[in-house]
């Protein structure tokens, strides 16, 4: 028994008519016959009874009939599937962001992919530093990383989105709070509040920029997220630099300022340099024709709904 023979029997048993099956399945009708003919005698049963004037299903062809029928419909879609995911067109996509970076690109990301490429799931993690997304697609638990360069990883590609410059996050009753034009030696005496992690990028531009200003900032606390850092500020228990983009988190307790001196990050997207799989091979190009490298900035991004 073959999978032309059942495509045969099933066309037959549509049809009831082995002339009109063979024009439709583009055989002769001898060679029809002897198909089914065949696959009778591999099963050992009757699927049709046969008289010069019609062809009918016996019982059994009837129930073999719903099998086959189902069988191949089970089929049909696992070749389209599988055609489907190796084309890059559907699948599991996993993308992890780094702080808050979230708010400003998720939505617009989740959108295009989810516009071209219907048959793709996202899958998000979020509030994940730089290090922890390189390594996660470094061992391919994470397939697209939206992250802050540098990555000092040879394996890792990444892609400009926008540049990002830091602001002061301050204690709503601080000192400094109704003040303009701030420099960031105005708060060289106070604490600080940073990341955990000092692989951070933001935490490595933080301090260049307070040593570019003259001092060397006093860390008072550490904390493994962007919403813990914010939280500890808003206790008064320090200060920090952070992405203008913290601005979206509106914090109770918190006053955002911007302030000269300090260092701009770089926002990219990144993915595994060594032969990446065609859903992300078909990500990028879906993101390229619609110019997300080029307006990654949410101010300038188009209506996708």
């Amino acid at each position: 028994m073959d999978l032309k023979q059942l495509r045969y029997f099933d066309t037959v048993a549509q049809t009831c008519h082995f002339g009109q099956a063979a024009e439709r399945l583009h055989v002769a009708q001898p060679a029809l016959s002897q198909a089914i003919r065949r696959l009778e005698a591999d099963l050992g049963v009757e699927l049709l009874t046969r008289t010069t004037r019609s062809v009918q299903l016996t019982p059994a062809g009837e129930f073999f009939h719903r099998e086959v029928t189902r069988l191949l419909r089970e089929l049909d879609a696992s070749v389209a599937g599988a055609r489907s995911i190796a084309g890059g067109r559907s699948g599991l996509l996993r993308i992890g962001f780094t702080g808050t970076s979230a708010y400003t690109q998720m939505s617009r990301l989740a959108r295009l992919v989810r516009s071209a490429l219907p048959a793709v799931a996202v899958e998000v993690q979020t509030d994940l530093l730089t290090p922890r997304q390189t390594e996660l697609l470094g061992d391919g638990r994470l397939d697209l990383g939206v992250l802050r360069a540098p990555v000092d990883d040879d394996g890792i590609r990444t892609r400009h989105l926008l540049d990002e410059p830091l602001i002061l996050a301050l204690p709503a009753d601080h000192r400094l709070v109704p003040e303009s034009g701030l420099e960031l030696g105005d708060v060289a005496t106070d604490d600080f509040v940073t990341y955990t992690d000092t692989r951070s990028v933001v935490y490595e531009a933080m301090v260049a920029s307070c040593r570019d200003a003259g001092f060397s900032p006093t860390i008072a606390h550490r904390a493994p997220s962007t919403a813990a850092s914010l939280a500890l500020v808003a206790a008064g228990l320090g200060i920090t630099l952070v992405p203008d983009s913290v601005r979206s988190m509106q914090l109770d307790g918190v006053v955002f300022r911007e302030v000269q001196g300090a260092a701009s990050i770089d926002l990219s997207l990144a993915w595994r340099a060594d032969n990446p799989s065609a859903l992300v091979r078909s990500v990028l190009a879906t993101l390229d024709s619609h110019d997300f490298f080029s307006g990654a900035d949410p101010s300038k991004a188009e209506d996708l709904t």
